[in-house]
């Protein structure tokens, strides 16, 4: 599932979750090295098109999703503690794409180094974990073909 089609299931978490992700620029992207181990770098994303767009320069971590798609993009938790809006994470597949005139609107969008990996994602699980009323932990979970599942924790 992409964006535009989560967005359309459940707009109130998808509204928050691009309000999260758009409040800073670098965020922590997760994938699977060679050997399975994890690999974190930074990453900007963007949302454009009705996709959630993953763009990078060569390098190791397009190397890791063009050998294993799986990947994990948390949020920049910001400065101190406060974690307004919540602390945020998607899953999904990386799938790249190098059709020329997607390339081309996208660099024209982001103005991205002059040679660059795009990926469009497909969403496995969205996930917002905040704070409601100073009392409860609140964990929203999000998968395909499923309502958002609240979790409730004092």
């Amino acid at each position: 599932m992409n964006w535009a089609a989560f967005s359309s299931a459940e707009p109130d978490l998808a509204e928050t979750v691009e309000a999260r992700f758009g409040a800073f620029t670098h965020h922590v992207l997760a994938t699977l090295r060679k050997d399975g181990s994890p690999r974190t770098s930074g990453l900007e994303v963007r949302f454009w098109a009705g996709e959630l767009w993953l763009g990078m320069m060569p390098s190791l971590k397009a190397r890791d999703l063009l050998r294993d798609p799986r990947f994990t993009l948390q949020a920049n938790p910001g400065d101190g503690t406060g974690m307004g809006g919540g602390d945020v994470r998607i899953s999904g597949r990386a799938i790249e794409v190098d059709d020329p005139e997607t390339m081309a609107g996208y660099a024209e969008e982001v103005e991205p180094p002059e040679q660059f990996h795009l990926f469009r994602t497909e969403l496995t699980e969205v996930v917002r974990t905040h704070v409601e009323d100073d009392t409860y932990l609140v964990v929203q979970v999000w998968k395909p073909g499923e309502p958002v599942r609240t979790l409730k924790r004092t």
